[in-house]
């Protein structure tokens, strides 16, 4: 009968309709993304790749004119205050490490590694190929030792502080460990050794298969949390944004005095569990009742399952923080902060109680001659606008001698609270009421519309794996953190004149008038 076939027909054509709707909705869409795909065991399958931070003086003419009207991050890199021409090494004393000495040492250090990564193989049976670490010459973290002087971790226009950091977010880990501070306190039974017995205190030290190393500290808290008003300072909790953001605010304050730091996607039974050789590593780890692998540090302050820190149900966000060079390479001192804070519930330090602290500082050595003090005051500016309240010691390599640059180590305190800004935090620059007129050129750069702060944060911290490394309210306590710094310095300038209170610390070259923003404004 017709009718039956003209049905049968419009039956077939619906089918038709529904089956490529599925095809060029559905299965087409999935089939691109797999063409497009991240690389193989890429957590974030299909995930455009972001692009690493640009170096100061990377920017090509044709990219700076690109930007005149859009990016607020390579208009700021190519203002003359980061054009200006950096002093390069003049000898070998102005240089960290010797290049033909540091590859030596680290070439000994690796066969050593591959002849107990052997051992430990053949001791477990273990027959699947294991290829043996080799010593690049061109590793970028070897480029990056060797690229610390006198002056800086990093110079602005150095190509390795990228490619390390691809290296460090790319890289298959071969080895996994407890660092030293954990290591020192296995055994130990009494918590008064430790100087921050918080019960959150933990990291990992990872070696990448270029035999580089990274400090691994996992995410412990959440970005939209706030750490609680009553909660002390020493047993806050420790953030990994907070240490990826410390570093791109360095930069940015052009101080280079923050490791190359990174965030990244760990596989804590992949890159952790699988290749870590320390057996106390590896019988913290356990799974948990929502089937997520975890694990907590050894320690006896730590040894409890509501320590630990647990993946999804593999993967654990993290900051990666390259290595410095060896201790026996480049030895270090960790010297107490002459403000150092009073880590005990009741009682506080002189500087807390004493407006004129400051003066006692200036008659010590090596306060009262040379950058030192300068060197505490940017120390304590960079620490302010993170919220830091932790700097306890500040670090320094022994081959600069007294006028070194100080190490901006451990930042993972920072950005606990947007909300409150610990204006005591700046009491060596209240207190001292002086600033390197570098330090107070940039941050009046920084103040000014077209440079403002929270707005090149945002942009370099959005290139980041992790992105977004920091809530919208820790970006605008920056600006708000930046002007009081102004103002300190503003009130500073009325009461004892800017000749006393800026210090001509370098020939830089000079903002110009019209970028001028002035300290109390």
């Amino acid at each position: 009968m017709p009718w039956i076939r003209r049905d049968r027909l419009l039956i077939l054509l619906l089918l038709g309709a529904l089956l490529s709707a599925d095809l060029y909705f559905h299965l087409w869409p999935e089939v691109r993304r797999q063409l497009a795909g991240a690389e193989p065991g890429c957590p974030c399958r299909g995930a455009p790749r972001p692009a690493l931070p640009p170096s100061p003086a990377a920017a090509s003419p044709s990219a700076r004119a690109r930007s005149a009207g859009g990016s607020k991050l390579r208009r700021l890199f190519a203002h003359p205050l980061y054009r200006a021409p950096e002093q390069p090494p003049r000898g070998p004393e102005e240089s960290l490490l010797s290049r033909q000495e540091a590859v030596r040492y680290y070439r000994r250090k690796m066969v050593r590694w591959n002849r107990r990564h052997k051992l430990y193989r053949e001791e477990l049976n273990l027959t699947s190929p294991d290829s043996l670490l080799q010593l690049g010459r061109e590793a970028s973290w070897l480029q990056f030792h060797l690229g610390i002087s006198r002056y800086g971790l990093y110079p602005r226009s150095s190509p390795a502080i990228n490619k390390l950091l691809h290296a460090m977010q790319d890289f298959n880990t071969v080895s996994a460990d407890y660092s030293q501070d954990e290591k020192a306190l296995l055994g130990a039974c009494d918590c008064t050794q430790i100087v921050k017995p918080s019960g959150v205190h933990l990291k990992l030290v990872l070696r990448f298969q270029d035999f580089g190393k990274a400090m691994f500290k996992p995410m412990r808290q959440e970005r939209e949390e706030e750490t609680p008003e009553d909660c002390f300072y020493f047993v806050d909790f420790q953030r990994h944004n907070a240490e990826i953001a410390a570093f791109h605010l360095d930069r940015i304050l052009d101080f280079r005095r923050v490791p190359p730091t990174i965030g990244r996607l760990i596989n804590v039974t992949k890159d952790i569990l699988e290749v870590t050789k320390n057996e106390i590593l590896q019988s913290v780890f356990f799974v948990s009742p929502a089937s997520n692998v975890c694990f907590f540090a050894k320690c006896p302050y730590m040894c409890k399952t509501e320590y630990a820190v647990c993946g999804n149900p593999h993967l654990l966000e993290g900051s990666l923080s390259a290595f410095l060079p060896s201790l026996n390479l480049a030895p270090r001192l960790s010297i107490p902060n002459p403000w150092i804070r009073s880590y005990s519930f009741a009682g506080k330090e002189e500087w807390e109680v004493n407006p004129l602290y400051c003066n006692t500082v200036r008659e010590i050595y090596p306060y009262n001659s040379g950058n030192r003090l300068l060197n505490i005051i940017d120390m304590a500016i960079f620490d302010f606008l993170i919220g830091n309240m932790d700097r306890h010691h500040y670090e320094m390599f022994t081959k600069f001698g007294d006028e070194g640059f100080l190490i901006h180590l451990d930042n993972a305190r920072g950005f606990g609270r947007h909300s409150h800004d610990e204006t005591s935090i700046l009491a060596p620059l209240s207190q001292c009421c002086i600033i390197k007129r570098t330090t107070l050129l940039h941050l009046q750069l920084l103040a000014l519309p077209e440079y403002r702060l929270s707005d090149v944060m945002r942009e370099s911290l959005l290139l980041d794996h992790l992105a977004p490394v920091l809530t919208e309210p820790h970006l605008l306590a920056l600006d708000r953190r930046l002007w009081l710094i102004l103002k300190t310095v503003g009130k500073c300038i009325d009461a004892h004149g800017e000749d006393k209170v800026v210090a001509n610390d370098t020939k830089q070259v000079e903002v110009p008038f019209f970028d001028r923003v002035t300290p109390t404004s």
